[in-house]
């Protein structure tokens, strides 16, 4: 790993082992966290209202429900249910279309981040060259997670034929889920680094991933791991206090479909999940992004092979 002092760039085309890749990510994440976010939430920001509309209509049809049922079995009055569901039905279907777009959309934008950070060495580069890359790879973006859906059906339909298979069976779904989002980490970059087509990305990406079977599942378990407790982390404080006003809401009785503050709360707490889902997402993909250069330059030693040539010409 190479930095220089100017502007703490940190050289991605280099072959890491296990731990270094590990090292790496937290360095990348520590240098490119505000930048980053900046960008995140500039071109989410159309997702984060449609998030507040998500979380209003789950919240207030659950919270519907949940009173209506109480009025029902302590008077015996309560009113039809069939408005709650609806609200509960819409947030649903909502929610699935929004969560198919956001998944698309970050799965790109992050990897159009990494490829300009190691195309202009960490600097020179703002969110509308990241956006322009993003657009550009539209198409195959499409068709790249299309085909991604249809290998997680795939995946979903192998787990009830392991999960009839004892403890071995739970082991290779892990093993093999961590695979498949190495494989599809690692060929998106690749699709966007080397401008390559749906099809001969992915099977870049199988020979650099197969080849490096172990590696690439263990670093995505470890650092999606550790991904999963950051969030858990991050999402304390807010988990503390609507904790404690759900306390205070059982505590004293408070008819929480008669204000206002409980919705809005809950909401508000609900949104928070959602956006901070989408960007672990992202960070998921700095991951294998992380790794698909290691692998690449482990393959091919393109940027080892330059810097050798550059030495050469400068002794003569």
């Amino acid at each position: 790993m190479q930095n220089t002092p100017k502007n703490n760039y940190i050289e991605l085309k280099v072959n890491r082992d296990f731990g270094d890749i590990i090292t790496t990510y937290f360095e990348f994440f520590k240098i490119n966290i505000k930048k980053f976010t900046n960008i995140f939430l500039s071109y989410n920001g159309i997702f984060l209202v449609v998030f507040l509309i998500i979380s209003y209509l789950l919240v207030s049809g659950f919270i519907g429900l949940i009173t209506d049922e109480n009025n029902s079995f302590f008077t015996g009055t309560g009113s039809s249910d069939e408005t709650y569901w609806v609200y509960i039905a819409a947030g649903g279907l909502l929610l699935f279309f929004t969560f198919i777009i956001v998944a698309v959309f970050n799965f790109s934008l992050s990897s159009s981040y990494m490829v300009r950070y190691e195309e202009r060495k960490g600097q020179g580069f703002e969110k509308t060259d990241v956006w322009a890359l993003v657009k550009e790879n539209l198409g195959n973006t499409i068709v790249f997670i299309l085909l991604l859906i249809l290998l997680y059906i795939g995946l979903m339909i192998l787990s009830v034929i392991l999960a009839f298979i004892p403890l071995i069976g739970m082991f290779a779904q892990y093993i093999i889920t961590y695979f498949l989002a190495a494989w599809a980490g690692v060929s998106f970059i690749c699709m966007i680094q080397e401008k390559k087509g749906v099809t001969d990305a992915m099977g870049e990406g199988w020979n650099l991933v197969t080849k490096n079977f172990w590696k690439s599942v263990g670093v995505n378990f470890i650092l999606g791991l550790l991904n999963g407790i950051l969030m858990l982390i991050v999402l304390t404080i807010p988990g503390i206090l609507i904790g404690i006003y759900t306390f205070h809401v059982v505590e004293n009785n408070v008819a929480v479909s008669e204000s206002v503050v409980p919705t809005i709360i809950y909401t508000l707490g609900t949104c928070v999940f959602l956006i901070l889902g989408a960007y672990a997402q992202c960070l998921s993909q700095f991951v294998n992004g992380i790794l698909y250069y290691a692998l690449h330059e482990k393959a091919y030693n393109i940027n080892t092979r330059s810097k050798i040539d550059q030495i050469g010409t400068f002794e003569q």
